[in-house]
């Protein structure tokens, strides 16, 4: 986010503009809702070489929603890749926009940035707002300093707000005294002395728990406050959770110290503490997509220099038991008997695909492989197709945007919304070593899929479990029916290496009382799982 003050010499006035760049990638949908509703406007910003793609069509319908006025921008097209008189009928077609409303720019060029400008001071309106109001100002995002502790994002709707005095946090509940506020000049903070109705800036309050700022709450003067909170943010549910553990159990407080701070800056994200056999304590933690979880792992690992372990992640089912109870689901460890079971449900999604016309067929072909179900196409120009499935979430979020990506050779793109439950056929798969559940490889999936699954994991764990001093028997296992088995075998060595001579009833004897001590160990010794083995089932 930028405040930016330009002079229009088309309009002979300075302006003052907040301007927010938000992700495109279907996972961060909430990410460009929350910043559209702290905006009066939108620009769309469509790839002269990619043309329109998944996510332009549902950001762009996020944008009228939110009742912002859309500005279109072809970019790039200076590229020699470029086609601008096909894009630019695919935003006609598509978008409903006319010619004459599309601007092309090129960014790396400076080309069409002045006339981007002014048309945004000439068509999105200024924000409203009344001075003499009571303060009211929405918190659409903030951050976790070190020194000033947690800065606060604020775009002030009625009122205006000065240093050094008091606000209150509508829905939180607690008063604070402002440390200091400011605005966003040059891609750093800058302190100011107010922010007026319609400004965006921050504040600080020497707020040090992250959990006391809410995203979308109220700020109001608690001596003359307003008489109703703004209407905020809808709460977003996640669709994808794994656990999250320190390698090292001591790292446990600096893990949720992490969260608490990464929280703040990705409302999106939930966790709550969780027990594991195989890892100790640890996190089971939410997520809109497999995109968003590596991006929240990689940030733990990098800022806060964590070293960490994800189990194998899961959709949220839907179980109805015999009593007639509805459970949501989100880790095998919660799923009941399959005795108890009446009815299992799982998420399905409206998976929207453009893809280039020559690889239709393969595309549908592989989507119905994922269990998909075909909805509606329709052609966009001579070489562009929109295509709409009905797909189980499960199939989406592991690896079918990498897929459908070499399908097409690059020139596809998705988006989808998770609209239903329907009944399903669900099986827990659980990995056991020497008879013994490692529920860090248990998983939820379709019934028919579980054999195939079985199989490949217990090949790869075969292949990634080092030789113990005792046979290791790796097993997949949907209830008490085993599915596949390996063994490791154990570790060689020579039990009569310092018996030299004599009867051979006395190496007998040492044969004996080793293959005792090897069924001892395999029943109480531990198998030990090298780090890389959890790692490397997550990529199957």
């Amino acid at each position: 986010m930028v405040r930016l003050n330009y002079f229009s010499k088309k309009f002979n006035q300075e302006y003052i503009l907040n301007l927010i760049d938000t992700p495109g990638h279907v996972d961060f949908t909430y990410e460009v809702s929350k910043s559209l509703a702290a905006c009066e406007g939108a620009v769309l910003v469509v790839d002269a070489g990619q043309g329109i793609e998944a996510q332009t069509v549902a950001n762009y319908y996020l944008a009228l929603e939110n009742n912002l006025h859309v500005i279109p921008v072809i970019n790039k097209v200076d590229l020699i890749s470029a086609d601008v008189p096909r894009v630019k009928a695919q935003v006609e077609t598509v978008l409903g926009f006319k010619e004459e409303e599309i601007i092309l720019a090129s960014a790396k060029e400076g080309q069409g940035v002045v006339e981007i400008l002014d048309r945004i001071v000439e068509t999105i309106p200024a924000p409203g707002g009344q001075m003499d109001s009571p303060l009211k100002a929405l918190i659409f995002d903030c951050r976790f300093d070190a020194f000033k502790g947690v800065v606060v994002f604020v775009k002030i709707i009625d009122g205006s707000i000065n240093p050094k005095t008091q606000l209150k946090m509508f829905h939180a509940g607690k008063v604070y005294k402002i440390e200091e506020l400011g605005v966003f000049k040059d891609l750093k903070y800058s302190a100011v002395d107010s922010l007026i109705c319609g400004e965006v800036g921050y504040f600080t309050a020497n707020i040090r728990d992250p959990r006391d700022v809410i995203i979308g709450d109220t700020i109001t003067d608690p001596k003359n406050p307003c008489s109703q909170a703004l209407a905020g943010y809808r709460q977003v549910k996640p669709l994808v959770f794994c656990g999250i553990y320190p390698v090292n159990p001591a790292d446990f407080p600096e893990l949720r110290d992490a969260m608490d701070k990464l929280k703040l800056s990705d409302a999106s994200f939930v966790f709550e503490p969780e027990n594991s056999q195989s890892f100790g304590t640890g996190f089971r933690c939410g997520f809109l997509g497999l995109l968003h979880m590596e991006i929240v792992q990689e940030r733990l690992e990098r800022e806060y220099n964590l070293n960490l372990i994800l189990t194998v992640p899961n959709v949220v089912y839907r179980v109805k038991t015999k009593s007639g109870e509805l459970i949501e689901v989100d880790t095998p460890m919660k799923l009941c008997a399959s005795g108890d079971i009446q009815e299992a449900q799982e998420p399905f999604a409206n998976l929207l695909m453009i893809v280039p016309v020559d690889s239709i067929e393969a595309v549908c072909d592989f989507t119905k492989s994922r269990r998909g179900v075909f909805v509606a196409n329709e052609y966009l120009g001579e070489d562009r197709v929109k295509v709409v499935f009905s797909v189980p979430l499960s199939e989406i979020i592991v690896d079918f945007y990498d897929r459908m990506k070499s399908i097409t050779r690059g020139y596809g793109s998705m988006d989808y919304e998770v609209k239903e439950y329907l009944p399903t056929k669900l099986v827990k798969l659980d990995i056991l070593l020497n008879g013994q559940i490692c529920d860090a490889f248990s998983s939820l999936m379709f019934k028919e899929k579980a054999t195939c699954r079985a199989h490949l994991l217990v090949s790869k764990l075969k292949e990634l479990i080092p030789r113990q001093l005792f046979e290791v028997t790796i097993q997949a296992a949907v209830g008490s029916q085993i599915l596949a088995s390996e063994k490791v075998r154990s570790v060689g060595k020579n039990a009569t290496s310092k018996c030299s001579g004599g009867d051979i009833t006395r190496k007998r004897k040492l044969w004996e009382t080793q293959k005792k001590g090897k069924q001892r160990l395999k029943q109480f010794g531990k198998v030990e799982i090298p780090q890389e083995a959890f790692l490397e089932v997550l990529k199957i």
